[in-house]
């Protein structure tokens, strides 16, 4: 397998383009907006430019792996001879089972389709293609790069053989694979997004502030990044879609996402994306940025 083709080129799909091209491969990343193709490779040229200043590879390493990555602003193009696609667009089931519909149309019967989804359904989005059997979560953690796990999670349909070679992919790239299975919120959000959401709720209910919550998870529990930062990173909209994924599917009222989390997303507070979340990251040093309107107290 040696031609990779990544649809989208945002924080995972340029992350995810990187370690591919970076490990050998030739890589087709697509974008239909050109500014995101372009700012998606002027960021992994500066990921490769920190790697050379930890001494972890050369400019010459630098140079290959650039080399290796083909822009497309068109899916067709883009994909029509590669091995594996993977998709890596945002956490949309609509939007991305139409990407899996039109890869039925232009990828051969034998090409492995993975999606990077967080949370949604392999087996839906392989009922949208022809030999689902060949569909394949794949599931990268941000930053790409420099996290070691990917989920390989299994659909319903997904043969022995299409799981064994996506699992000696991840290999190559220097990743540690693990197989779960097709529920939802897999493992790691499964585990993940109820400790945020109730870390939220504890903000909601006054119960700490934001730093305090975040420095008794980091110093009581050696978590590297408390629950409200990490929520930022990851995207307060992304959390909010994982979520609801997860209690639509499972039907729990543990998963049932937080008020203030939902408040805040309709506000545009999302993270570090929007530039103000949980903390304000329009300044140099982050701030507490919730507003006492928001809160229950």
């Amino acid at each position: 397998m040696q031609l990779i083709a990544v649809i989208g080129a945002g924080t995972m799909g340029n992350g995810i383009a990187h370690v591919f091209a970076q490990s050998g491969f030739e890589v087709n990343l697509v974008d239909l907006d050109p500014s995101v193709l372009e700012r998606g490779t002027v960021t992994i040229s500066k990921n490769l430019d920190r790697l050379i200043a930890k001494d972890k590879i050369t400019e010459e390493d630098k140079d290959q792996t650039l080399a290796r990555i083909h822009k497309f602003t068109t899916l067709e193009a883009a994909v029509v001879n590669a091995s594996i696609v993977v998709e890596a667009v945002s956490e949309s089931e609509h939007l991305k089972t139409r990407i899996f519909e039109s890869l039925s149309q232009y990828c051969d019967p034998e090409t492995i389709l993975a999606t990077n989804t967080s949370s949604i359904s392999i087996t839906k989005l392989a009922a949208s293609v022809r030999n689902p059997e060949r569909v394949i979560g794949m599931h990268f953690m941000n930053p790409v790069p420099l996290m070691k796990l990917v989920e390989v999670i299994r659909g319903y349909s997904t043969s022995d053989e299409v799981c064994a070679q996506i699992m000696q992919v991840a290999q190559q790239l220097g990743k540690v694979a693990v197989e779960v299975n097709d529920y939802p919120g897999f493992v790691a959000n499964r585990i993940l997004m109820p400790m945020i959401n109730e870390a939220i709720e504890s903000l909601f209910e006054g119960v700490a502030g934001v730093e305090e919550i975040d420095t008794v998870m980091k110093l009581g529990m050696a978590h590297p990044m408390g629950p409200l930062q990490l929520a930022d990173f990851i995207g307060l909209d992304v959390c909010l879609a994982i979520l609801r994924v997860m209690h639509e599917g499972l039907g729990k009222p543990k998963f049932a996402p937080c008020p203030l989390l939902v408040n805040m997303v309709t506000a545009g507070k999302l993270g570090v994306k929007s530039g103000e979340g949980f903390y304000d990251y329009r300044e140099s040093k982050k701030t507490e940025k919730v507003s006492a309107r928001f809160l229950k107290v």
